[in-house]
């Protein structure tokens, strides 16, 4: 503690010098004013009485006098700036050991609370210079209160005034964090929220370099927006809060406050879905760590992280007429013929068991994302929160709409924020505002930054994760890329690799830019596959604004108007999530007599759409694979395609009032009903009658 003095009148740490008190060799200088040695045995700051500078005339100068049991003590210094040193940190010293026992052992808190404000002036008016000077008082009293918990509330706030001109300029320690987040739990509306908390947590964000070596400061700051939001005003007062965080100019002059801000929303919204998420994977959550972990038997059996689709259980095997295809957890591409078909599933099982062993094999560690990553359209799993997260989650997605209103802080946000699809709209504004901003340093993070991990462009299309809009956010994301630098060669490769069902899905519903986009495809030669141009074809045709573009293309290319002239094409997949209206006008826009492979799976098709199926006299393929597809729709369909070989109805409706219809189809040789409600009569009749069906599968129905 020995210090120089400053050029502010103060005292700075001179770190060469020690402490005399300490250190076993120091000058010592008796009554009669002649050195005679060095100290054999250190001093204890308790054992010293009283403390004094002397100075006289014919004697030696620059001496600290030290009175303790039994004698007295001289320290000659070399000069008044070093006596001084000596002087106020051996003053310090004494004073912070005499306080510290005195607040060891409170039994009035009438005398505590005096003894506190004794301390914290002491540390104000001390002329050294140090962050230990107000550290010191503030872990004293830290540790007093982590060691006193039934306080009342008056004491609460009484102690929170006292050491309030402390925290001004310093954090508060991880114990005096416990305590302020205790009582913005239980006293939100408490004036020492705003009045004491509000300069200490401003404090914090502008300064705070790492929550990850404070994460209670972190925790703090929640606790605090929670209270703000507890109050009459709720979020508008949170909202001055932001403002005031950013200033009344267009340009934040604190770079550390986006940073903090961010990571404190978003580890308040992971918290609300970790309870969630520690009951799928199996993890303990941040309370069973502090607690001790479970046993492994006490917990609950894992669930997978990525829950697309309900599983069913894994019977033991049995002997089937013949080898069934394994049960693929994603849509296979659009079946060509039977052997395709076995070709696909196995390799889509493949695919998924290598995904599952990979956690369990190190090569990628379960992330938010991954753990959150469920479709809102297929409500296979739900996701219930408790009433407190969803106040908490609502509170801090509404922080972060707010910061993306800032045009300074919105490129940095647009890095710093990670896709994590929780199901709020205040998220889906953040990333509108994204799309919407013209600056390319924004609306280029929508795109993926590593390869392998998605981000907003992939999880807010058509059939993504995030996407609860009918593609409407996706379609504004590709308008602004398409706007930009990105209008190029590479991006339509990248799209008609990724995403050319989404696009086509959109334009078929009118999308004026998906529209533009399938015909810079056709223009720029992305499309090689002649059945994929022909149906891009198709899709433009089936509206006006589609039909007047593609016309004004075929007028600069030549080669288009001979393509259509051979006809329509061989194959044919509607997009996911297609319905029977898009089904109908893509079938109404051209011929399509030539068509013998369909595939409508993982749309949202239903029974009615047969009736635009049984005018494609060419079909020999279908797969209706998880479509709403059921009996009526059978029935007619088994009345008018006397040529289908292939039918996939895995996963749909259908019972054996529909199925017994498919007794007058002949040509069946591959019929999937997986997943049905067939019965073992029902089957055996088929097996009958169907005397050219040679692979089938039964799989999870009752005639397995």
């Amino acid at each position: 503690f020995f210090r120089s003095r400053g050029s502010r009148g103060g005292w700075k740490r001179k770190s060469c010098r020690a402490d005399p008190c300490r250190a076993v060799l120091s000058r010592v200088v008796p009554r009669s004013g002649t050195p005679t040695g060095y100290m054999e045995a250190p001093l204890s700051y308790s054992t010293i009485e009283d403390l004094q500078l002397l100075s006289w005339d014919n004697a030696p100068k620059y001496c600290v006098q030290l009175s303790f049991p039994g004698g007295t003590v001289l320290l000659q210094a070399a000069n008044s700036y070093l006596r001084d040193q000596w002087f106020h940190s051996i003053q310090w010293k004494k004073k912070i050991y005499k306080y510290r026992k005195v607040l060891n052992n409170p039994s009035r808190w009438d005398v505590v609370l005096k003894e506190i404000r004794a301390l914290v002036d002491m540390a104000l008016t001390s002329p050294l210079q140090d962050e230990s000077i107000h550290q010191a008082p503030l872990h004293i009293i830290s540790t007093l209160l982590a060691e006193n918990t039934n306080l009342s509330a008056q004491d609460h706030e009484n102690i929170i005034v006292a050491i309030a001109p402390l925290l001004e300029n310093n954090h508060p320690p991880p114990d005096l964090c416990e305590f302020f987040c205790k009582h913005c739990r239980e006293r939100p509306r408490s004036m020492v929220v705003i009045e004491v908390f509000t300069p200490v947590v401003q404090r914090i964000l502008k300064h705070n370099m790492d929550f990850g070596k404070c994460p209670r400061l972190r925790l703090f700051t929640q606790e605090y927006i929670l209270a703000l939001n507890e109050l009459n005003a709720g979020m508008e007062v949170v909202k001055k809060f932001i403002h005031s965080m950013h200033g009344p100019t267009g340009q934040c002059p604190h770079p550390r406050v986006l940073p903090n801000l961010v990571a404190v929303c978003l580890a308040a919204i992971y918290s609300c879905y970790e309870e969630f998420i520690n009951s799928r994977d199996n993890s303990p959550s941040l309370k069973e760590i502090r607690n001790g972990c479970q046993q492994q038997s006490e917990r609950k059996p894992p669930m997978p992280l990525r829950l697309l689709r309900p599983e069913p259980p894994t019977p033991p095997p049995t002997t089937t007429l013949s080898p069934p295809p394994a049960l693929p957890l994603s849509p296979p591409p659009s079946i060509v013929n039977s052997s395709e078909i076995l070709v696909e599933l196995e390799r889509n099982n493949n695919t998924t068991n290598t995904l599952r062993k990979a956690p369990a094999e190190g090569v990628s560690e379960p992330n938010l994302i991954d753990c959150l990553l469920v479709s809102p359209a297929l409500n296979a799993l739900s996701i219930q929160l408790p009433a407190h997260a969803d106040r908490v989650l609502g509170c801090f997605a509404l922080i972060l709409k707010m910061l993306s209103d800032y045009d300074d802080w919105r490129p940095a946000l647009a890095s710093l924020l990670q896709p994590i699809p929780f199901p709020k709209e205040e998220l889906k504004y953040v990333i509108q505002r994204f799309a919407e901003d013209p600056r390319q340093e924004v609306h280029s993070c929508l795109l993926s930054v590593r390869s392998g991990k998605d981000g907003w462009f992939q999880l807010y299309s058509p059939g993504g994760v995030a996407c609860d809009d009918d593609g409407e956010l996706f379609a504004s994301m590709v308008h602004i890329l398409m706007g930009s630098c990105y209008k190029t060669k590479k991006f339509l490769l990248s799209l008609a690799e990724n995403k050319l069902g989404p696009c086509m899905l959109l334009a078929l519903r009118g999308n004026q830019t998906m529209v533009e986009i399938l015909c810079l495809m056709l223009e720029y030669n992305i499309i090689e596959n002649k059945d994929t141009q022909l149906q891009i074809i198709s899709t433009l045709e089936s509206t006006q604004v589609g039909l007047r573009m593609y016309e004004q293309l075929c007028d600069r290319q030549r080669e288009l108007k001979e393509l259509q002239r051979k006809g329509g094409p061989t194959r044919l997949t509607l997009p996911s999530k297609s319905t029977d209206a898009d089904l109908a006008r893509l079938l109404s826009s051209g011929s399509f007599g030539n068509l013998e492979n369909l595939s409508l799976a993982f749309t949202n098709v239903t029974s009615a759409c047969a009736e635009q199926l049984i005018k494609l006299p060419s079909l020999k393929q279908l797969n209706l694979w998880s479509t709403q597809f059921g009996d009526a729709g059978l029935r007619l369909l088994s009345e008018h395609l006397a040529c289908l070989q292939v039918l996939n109805l895995c996963e749909t409706p259908v019972t054996d009032a529909g199925l017994l219809s498919l007794s007058s189809m002949k040509s069946l040789c591959s019929l999937n009903m997986n997943s049905t409600k067939l019965t073992a009569d029902t089957y055996e009749d088929l097996k009958a009658k169907l005397p050219n069906l040679k692979e089938v599968d039964v799989r999870y129905t009752e005639a397995w």
